[in-house]
């Protein structure tokens, strides 16, 4: 009797911690997933480092340059790359790789302003449009499509060129142009969503269609909505570099690579191709960083992705 109680005793007896703890789930914690995006695929691993360089040169970058951005030395004009000028120096003696780094924290602070801008202004008319529908519905299609009736550089110059050409007037007038992209693809999925079942199973505990906007719709689609940002983040540079090239943007002598470019492309011609260079490398580079940073943004908050 005494070894069958011992026996029943030790089936119905809990396995031990240990045992438990292996067959648990894996850890789905931020980090651990963005070191295995980033193990799994080096492109983004580049990406996001290429990003933190210029990051910390649009903060630090104009304060530990070898030279003054601005001042000009006639003396040095002209000069090819070398130990003391590592991109050479302009038509004024200016030190083209201060200038260059300088010109990092403007193109950078234009394109986060642009794209933040846009994404209150579009992203939040395009969840309104897709939640409520109706005559919102067509208000923010009507001002969607009447953008882009235009061709959407000819319409930045031509809002840059009205309001005059400030580093202020050039956010408003690449916000202005990113504005359909935005609200159509805020739109599409607030428009999925607003049937979705915990939508209505917070509608059916009280709450007014505002606080299902705000608490149930968009923070479901800022995944989509983060990587359109890291995408146009690269145009918005490419816009305000193109319009500062056309003398449309940032007044000289301040440092921004559209300008540099442009004052650089007369020279090319005479042999001087440094001064149009390294700015168009630092354009090509800042441009290229984004695009490649949407596709490990995407991967990072991509819920389907997760292991």
């Amino acid at each position: 009797m005494n070894d069958m109680s011992q026996v029943l005793k030790e089936d119905v007896e809990p396995a031990p911690a240990a045992a438990l703890r292996l067959d648990a789930p894996p850890s789905t914690n931020i980090w651990a997933h963005a070191r295995h995006v980033v193990s799994e695929n080096p492109v983004t691993g580049f990406a996001f480092g290429l990003f933190a360089l210029i990051v910390l040169a649009a903060i630090f970058g104009p304060s530990l340059v070898p030279y003054d951005p601005l001042a000009s030395n006639t003396n040095a004009a002209l000069q090819a790359p070398s130990a003391a000028h590592w991109f050479g120096t302009d038509q004024l003696g200016r030190d083209i790789f201060s200038r260059v780094v300088a010109a990092t924290r403007l193109d950078f602070t234009i394109a986060v302003a642009s794209v933040a801008l846009v994404f209150l202004l579009g992203g939040l008319a395009g969840v309104s449009a897709g939640f409520f529908g109706g005559w919102v519905d067509k208000v923010v299609g009507r001002i969607a499509d009447t953008i882009m009736a235009f061709p959407l550089f000819v319409l930045a110059m031509g809002i840059v060129a009205a309001l005059g050409n400030s580093v202020t007037n050039i956010v408003i007038a690449t916000a202005i142009i990113n504005f359909p992209l935005y609200a159509r693809v805020a739109r599409a999925e607030a428009n999925v969503r607003r049937e979705a079942g915990f939508v209505q199973a917070a509608r059916l505990s009280g709450n007014s269609d505002w606080r299902l906007l705000l608490t149930q719709i968009v923070p479901n689609i800022m995944p989509i909505m983060a990587v359109q940002m890291s995408l146009t983040m690269g145009y918005a540079i490419l816009n305000a570099a193109g319009l500062s090239f056309i003398g449309l943007g940032v007044r000289p002598p301040t440092p921004e690579w559209g300008i540099m470019v442009a004052e650089g492309a007369s020279f090319i011609v005479s042999g001087e191709w440094w001064i149009a260079f390294f700015p168009g490398l630092a354009l090509m580079i800042a441009v290229f960083c984004f695009n490649l940073l949407g596709d490990g943004v995407r991967d990072l908050v991509d819920p389907q992705r997760r292991n």
